[in-house]
């Protein structure tokens, strides 16, 4: 009976691959995630479950360094990554050739995720753990409420000449998204004109989004392409809310983050279980202090100035990632087109 037992133990131990054994779990992620994100709770929460696991994250540089990182070793053999954090929408289905599908059944706290991201995400490879919305955001001490854009023809004003900082849509996720949204709002003929008539507007648009909003901050220009999270930002770390969110006729572009089990691991269960973890309601409220973003997990409470503060938008604004994932390159370069070749 007790070598039976002990087979038994032994083969659990197996098939979550290995733990008794000093296994390592290796999750592939963003650096921000771990600098800042909950990665360090994720690792507690996980640890709990598994304390002979080791969790391993690798975060190379921005989430799309992370995804090209992975698609090298992969072309090239093979990979030591188990689990994949941080796909934004963009990339959702390039990404989902690197993954595996997950099972339903080994993810429980999967049944607090809303039903509309499960559809999104390509035959079950992805599972969801934040959500966002970029929109614009301005200092209410330096634009007049009378200029303060509610509508995309607000944008145009002739009055806001050199007052708006966008970010780059070919190198920042901010930037892509107000692109898709333009092509949402506008539609495929619609957009460059829109782009043709706000580009006078525009100060600067920047590479990424810390150099935007550092330049927002420095007084550069009184509105920047940002998040709707930005006021409750400003007032949980600053007790100010100067800086305003605001959306255009009730729009807002949605950006959705994803996780999936790396085709290939042979720690499957550990994987399973890790996304079980990020999708715990413990965890979920630590993401909008520490993501600065919406939970996926509906049972998940805000703070009560996160709530009164982030602004959810009456329309959310979002294109199928199937359809971004056909339509983007062409929009990036006929975007370019508009600025000269810039």
């Amino acid at each position: 009976m007790r070598m039976k037992m002990k087979w038994a133990v032994l083969l659990v131990t197996l098939a979550l691959g290995g733990s008794a054994l000093g296994t390592e779990l290796v999750v592939y992620t963003y650096d921000s995630f771990v600098s800042w994100g909950p990665a360090a709770a994720i690792e507690e929460a996980f640890q709990a479950r598994h304390p002979d696991v080791d969790l391993i994250w690798v975060a190379p540089g921005a989430a799309a360094e992370t995804l090209a990182r992975l698609e090298a070793e992969l072309a090239s053999g093979g990979t030591g990554a188990d689990v994949l954090l941080g796909i934004g929408d963009p990339d959702l289905v390039r990404a989902s050739r690197l993954l595996k599908p997950y099972d339903p059944g080994l993810v429980p706290n999967l049944a607090y995720v809303p039903q509309e991201f499960l559809t999104l995400a390509p035959q079950g490879l992805a599972l969801p753990f934040d959500q966002g919305y970029v929109t614009f955001v301005y200092d209410s001490e330096r634009l007049p409420q009378r200029l303060v854009p509610r509508y995309f023809s607000d944008l145009l004003r002739c009055d806001l000449g050199r007052k708006i900082i966008l970010e780059d849509p070919r190198t920042s996720s901010t930037g892509r998204a107000f692109l898709l949204w333009t092509v949402w709002h506008f539609g495929a003929r619609g957009w460059q004109d829109f782009w043709r008539a706000l580009l006078p507007n525009v100060l600067t648009i920047t590479k990424g989004w810390s150099e935007a909003y550092d330049m927002f901050l420095s007084g550069e220009a009184p509105i920047v392409l940002s998040y709707s999270t930005d006021t409750a930002y400003s007032y949980l770390e600053e007790g100010s809310t100067r800086y305003r969110v605001v959306t255009l006729g009730g729009e807002a572009y949605r950006l959705v983050e994803w996780m999936g089990i790396v085709a290939g691991t042979d720690r499957p269960l550990l994987a399973h279980d890790f996304l079980d973890v990020v999708l715990s309601r413990e965890v979920q409220e630590l993401i909008p202090t520490t993501q600065w973003m919406f939970p996926v997990n509906q049972a998940a409470e805000l703070p009560e100035d996160f709530a009164r503060y982030a602004v959810v938008p009456e329309v959310p604004a979002e294109l199928p990632p199937a359809e971004v994932a056909r339509g983007l390159q062409g929009w990036l370069r006929d975007w370019q087109s508009l600025l000269g070749g810039g």
